[in-house]
């Protein structure tokens, strides 16, 4: 162990690597200084139930202004990633002033799907890369009680009739899974035990107290069986199921028999409210201002593929981005996976060739919730906190994305 320990070190300070670039300091590196996010509940059940996703904002906004000790005046813009609420723009400008950002932060949201989360922390890192502000914060957001990503109606046929795949693209995400598991032949049974491993190392993170590093407490209102309201601290995820079993899962029945017999309740991401922020800024600017470095951000891309596979995105999204920084999975120490499906987690697991120990070692949205426009900013706060406790350096962060494509983040630990 010593040694493979030892050669790991050296393989990352090899002068002229590929790792020793990512890894090397530079003024001009993008720097996270912050990142936290809320427990994650249950949509309709859980602790966020009766909470506004401006309130939601709002109030893990105020944690990062208190917990970064930075003058706010300092942060020039703020970018949510949202799915389901067409407001979240005049959402996150009110939440944002409550919070105690002054009118001159700007702020925007936008809208990638599964991936909205990560692609508001690659706009903020490339406004900073550009010049065109100093300091900003990328938060992804969503409240899946009273919202999801279903569409209303289907496409205008004028639209639809020159592609199948515009057609495939109303695909509800159910569907999809059941076109991954038949056309690639995951079975229930792999699905099952994938979705079992994910309950299980959640439950176990928890227990640990591993999550209590990434979150941090929300006090909100919930209503009660009574309707009568009460004021509740959350500190805890509270999806996660302790004493799962693959034999357990195996019992449920499929959610989507219409497509296919495979996706269950148990063996897909669970719908959640939550939110996830991060804090961005060069590194010279952090010095100054004497922020601590968490961690580098180093990349990020998407690419897109048939929209009956979304699931699959990963595994475009992930050769991709590697490619692009000349390394390999080898280099990579923790990976984290959206796990939207069991179907896409272990179809991707399997087709990278990923080691099962570095992939979601606390458990993913299967077990701890998938909060669409927030997934891509909690992997990244997870994943952090996973790499200070373990002392590793490279993270990797991918999911699937709705409609036929993949996303996926690079970053480095300084911890």
């Amino acid at each position: 162990m010593a040694v493979e320990r030892l050669g790991s070190i050296l393989k990352h300070l090899s002068p002229g690597s590929a790792l020793s670039q990512i890894t090397s300091k530079n003024a001009d590196d993008i720097v996270i200084t912050l990142a936290v996010r809320t427990p994650l509940t249950k949509a309709r059940k859980g602790g966020f139930k009766d909470t506004s996703l401006e309130y939601l904002i709002y109030a893990l906004l105020k944690e990062v202004r208190e917990r970064s000790n930075l003058d706010p005046a300092l942060v020039e813009d703020i970018c949510l990633g949202n799915v389901s609420d067409g407001k979240a723009a005049y959402k996150l400008r009110a939440a944002l002033l409550a919070a105690g950002f002054p009118n001159t932060t700007s702020a925007s949201s936008l809208n990638r799907f599964c991936s909205s989360g990560l692609k508001a922390v690659a706009d903020i890192a490339h406004a900073i890369s550009s010049g065109s502000i100093e300091i900003g914060v990328a938060i992804g957001a969503e409240q899946m009680t009273i919202g999801g990503d279903a569409l209303q109606k289907p496409f205008d046929e004028e639209v639809t009739k020159h592609s199948q795949e515009a057609v495939d693209a109303m695909q509800p995400m159910g569907w999809t899974s059941e076109n991954v598991s038949r056309d690639f032949g995951v079975s229930r049974e792999a699905m099952d035990r994938y979705a079992a491993e994910s309950f299980q190392r959640a439950e176990r993170a928890q227990k640990a107290g591993l999550f209590d590093d990434e979150i941090v407490p929300i006090k909100t209102r919930v209503r009660d069986a009574a309707g009568e309201w009460k004021e509740v601290t959350l500190t805890r995820d509270d999806g996660i199921r302790p004493g799962t079993t693959f034999e357990g899962l195996s019992k449920i029945r499929p959610a989507f028999p219409q497509w296919g017999p495979t996706t269950t309740g148990g063996n897909a991401s669970q719908v959640t409210d939550g939110a996830a922020a991060v804090l961005l800024m060069k590194r010279s600017t952090a010095v100054r201002l004497g922020q601590p470095i968490l961690a580098k951000y180093v990349g990020s891309t998407t690419a897109g593929l048939s929209p009956r596979i979304m699931g699959i995105g990963p595994t475009v999204a992930i050769p991709k981005l590697l490619a692009q920084h000349g390394l390999t999975l080898a280099d990579v120490d923790v990976v984290e996976i959206n796990e939207a499906f069991a179907s896409m987690a272990v179809y991707c697991r399997d087709t990278l060739g990923l080691d099962w120990a570095k992939m979601n070692p606390r458990g993913g949205a299967i077990a701890l919730g998938h909060p669409l426009g927030a997934t891509g900013v909690r992997q990244i706060v997870t994943g952090l906190s996973e790499c200070r406790r373990t002392g590793k350096k490279i993270l990797l962060t991918s999911m699937c994305v709705g409609t036929g494509m993949g996303m996926a983040g690079l970053f480095v630990n300084e911890q």
